[in-house]
């Protein structure tokens, strides 16, 4: 330990035993740490059923930040939010609604037009325009992998509408091969019209939904049904039937912008030394969990109900205890599981200017504490935060162990890109992290409790102290970081991505840790996964099974989406932490 490791250390201890043994200031008393029946009582409201696991953008998500910004007003902080409240609003995705003039219509001597929502519906991420051409039927229209994408629509689609049936490839990887084979526009037949949301992603070509009863009124001047065509065998060496059907329809799509937005939730305790009232500790929590996926709810109790409870806490125990020297800032963030989205948000519409922050500390999945452990990282990236934390557990039943790296893809990770000292607490992955399983009963709320109390110590001491000097760290190497912003036991080999927790095709990427392979070969946040080789990629949960099953220093073959754009790339896979 260096001289100035071990002064800082003793300096550490000092701070915080005059903080803790006496009063912060003349309208202040003792600050007293949540315990675990009120921790408890948090993440059993959070994770309640009609939350609906808090997904961002979500009826649920919205019940949840009533319920925070309800805690913290009844604590007696300030509002942050815009406006005065204590909401701060941003684009989770951009999204669309139907405008006027979409149209679904039989031309030539037989006109038919089709209703909108009920017989047939555009797809959120087709481009508006018109197109108007013969149907052309391409049985299951099958998409092909790789670099052969697009090989199973045969040249008879060019300048065509590909009428093709639900089932076997996907949505993207058909419309792909549409794309590729020069069909103008895809009619995809099935008994269910989804919603704009549920096929967002772009892939540059017009397309839509109808529903078979529909199909078959668009091809009855030609004798045929679908039912009929279905049955129709492919030609020798051909993958699909093709029936030239010599019925012509024209496709209208016109859809508006229609942002999806969630909300950051902030409360304020200003400082109470005027000399320091103008510079902030914050204090930061995602609450935004999956949501519903398939009908499951995945409630997230650890993930990240048990960060909330505690940040909570927090700000009721530093109300109660009438404020700290410097302004106590307390960030509960949507959009985390998404990509960082609400603290990049926050970073660049800060309540008090970052440059002015001593610290930010992060509170993500600390109620499955094992042996008594709590990891606490990004110790390096200030001066004296190591001791500062080493002061404030001891004494505490705690077992802390340090990782220098600010680096994992939490919210942290904005705040230190954006020059922020960070400590980033958890206790790590576990067996039902991003399953329906995760659940409030699974807690250890004592165990949340003694890392409250050290958070407190933390806070107290940042709130007090000279402001920590911001250290540059070198990124991990090979990619050493939570995937997809949450840790998972070591098994398997790791991409480099932090991902979109919701969708219900693709996987599109939030964010890529440094030095990963999906950095390395070329990903950017954004882009959507559809295809690993030969395993399609519909969400979370195929990549995590794709990649248990492979090792690292592989190279995968990873077909993805930019801008309506396809694209196929080799990308060697890493070492998961």
């Amino acid at each position: 330990m260096s001289v100035i490791r071990r002064l800082a250390s003793v300096s550490g201890v000092v701070l915080l035993a005059l903080l803790l043994t006496s009063r912060v200031g003349p309208a202040q008393t003792a600050l007293v740490p949540p315990g675990a029946e009120e921790l408890a009582a948090h993440t059993v409201a959070l994770t309640a059923p009609e939350m609906e696991g808090r997904g961002s953008g979500t009826p649920g998500g919205a019940l949840a930040a009533r319920y925070i910004e309800e805690r913290l007003a009844a604590a007696g902080l300030r509002p942050g939010g815009d406006a005065g409240g204590w909401r701060q609003s941003f684009v989770l995705r951009p999204g669309t609604r139907l405008g006027p003039g979409n149209a679904l219509r039989r031309t030539g001597a037989a006109p038919l037009a089709l209703e909108v929502s009920r017989d047939w519906t555009p797809h959120g991420g087709a481009p508006s325009g018109d197109v108007e051409a013969e149907l052309v039927f391409v049985g299951a229209g099958g998409g092909g992998t790789g670099d052969r994408m697009g090989d199973s629509m045969d040249e008879a689609v060019r300048g065509k509408i590909a009428l093709v049936l639900e089932g076997g490839a996907t949505r993207l990887e058909r419309l792909i091969a549409a794309r590729r084979a020069g069909a103008v526009a895809l009619l995809l037949v099935s008994d269910n019209l989804l919603a704009l949301e549920r096929t967002a992603v772009s892939a540059g070509l017009p397309s839509a939904t109808v529903t078979p009863a529909a199909a078959d009124l668009l091809l009855a001047p030609a004798g045929m049904t679908v039912a009929a065509l279905a049955r129709t065998p492919a030609a020798p060496g051909s993958p699909a039937p093709v029936v030239a059907t010599g019925v012509t329809a024209r496709l209208a799509i016109r859809l508006e912008p229609a942002d999806r937005r969630a909300d950051n939730v902030i409360g304020i305790l200003p400082g109470t030394d005027p000399a320091r009232a103008g510079e902030s500790v914050v204090i930061g929590a995602h609450y935004d969990h999956l949501g519903r996926i398939g009908g499951a709810i995945y409630h997230g109790a650890d993930d990240n109900a048990s960060g909330t409870a505690v940040v909570l806490g927090l700000a009721k125990a530093f109300a109660a205890a009438g404020g700290a020297p410097r302004t106590l800032v307390f960030v509960l963030f949507s959009g985390e599981e998404m990509g960082l989205i609400g603290s990049g948000h926050y970073v660049r519409h800060p309540v008090l200017p970052l440059e002015r922050a001593a610290a930010m500390i992060n509170f993500d999945m600390v109620g499955r504490m094992r042996e008594g452990r709590v990891t606490v990282a990004g110790v390096e990236s200030g001066d004296a935060l190591r001791a500062l934390v080493t002061a404030a557990a001891a004494g505490e039943p705690l077992a802390v162990a340090y990782r220098e790296s600010p680096f994992a893809p939490s919210d942290q990770a904005r705040f230190y890109a954006a020059g922020v000292p960070v400590l980033f607490f958890t206790t790590g992955g576990h067996p039902d992290y991003h399953k329906p399983t995760d659940t409030a009963d699974l807690l250890d709320t004592a165990g949340m409790a003694r890392i409250a109390a050290v958070g407190l110590r933390v806070v107290a001491g940042l709130a007090a102290s000279p402001r920590p000097v911001f250290v540059k760290v070198a990124p991990p190497a090979g990619g050493r970081a939570r995937e997809a912003s949450g840790a998972r036991p070591a098994a398997g080999a790791f991409l480099g991505v932090s991902v979109d927790g919701e969708g219900s095709e693709g996987l599109r990427i939030g964010a890529i840790v440094p030095d990963s392979g999906a950095e390395r070969g070329g990903l950017r946040p954004g882009d959507v996964v559809i295809r690993i080789d030969d395993s399609g990629i519909g969400g979370f949960e195929d990549l995590v099974a794709m990649l248990g099953r492979r090792h690292p220093g592989e190279t995968a073959r990873v077909v993805y989406l930019r801008d309506g754009e396809a694209y196929t790339i080799p990308v060697t896979l890493g070492e998961r932490p």
